[in-house]
């Protein structure tokens, strides 16, 4: 493949790669009664919905500055690849598993969260 088509490529994908980053995560939650044997009950005057919407913030901040370092580090890594010569190449590739790898995790941070959540929901049930 020639230059033109290899950038032309690599300008598709990362604008595919921030197209996702920019979609909404949603949930499904379940609209069953909860079980009274494992409810908890707490004073009336507890109010967690301010510590809720911090560590919201919190999580949503850290996730979308992973989400752009992620496609930052892919196109360094993609560039510096395409014009690399053989040997770089070779260094490059050993370099990519790791980062795929990490950049998975980086996106699937949500639905891991919300894997691990339910996982614990059902061990207490």
């Amino acid at each position: 493949m020639n230059k033109k088509v290899k950038m032309f490529v690599s300008a598709i994908m990362v604008i595919m790669m921030v197209a996702v980053m920019f979609l909404n995560v949603y949930s499904y939650a379940s609209t069953a009664a909860p079980d009274p044997s494992t409810t908890v009950t707490g004073d009336a005057s507890t109010d967690t919905t301010g510590i809720q919407n911090i560590g919201n913030q919190i999580v949503t901040i850290i996730s979308t500055i992973g989400s752009i370092v992620s496609v930052v580090v892919l196109v360094v890594l993609g560039i510096k690849y395409m014009m690399g010569s053989a040997e770089e190449k070779a260094e490059y590739k050993k370099t990519l598993l790791p980062y795929i790898i990490g950049a998975g995790l980086v996106f699937a941070a949500s639905a891991i969260a919300g894997i691990v959540f339910g996982f614990t929901q059902g061990l207490s049930g």
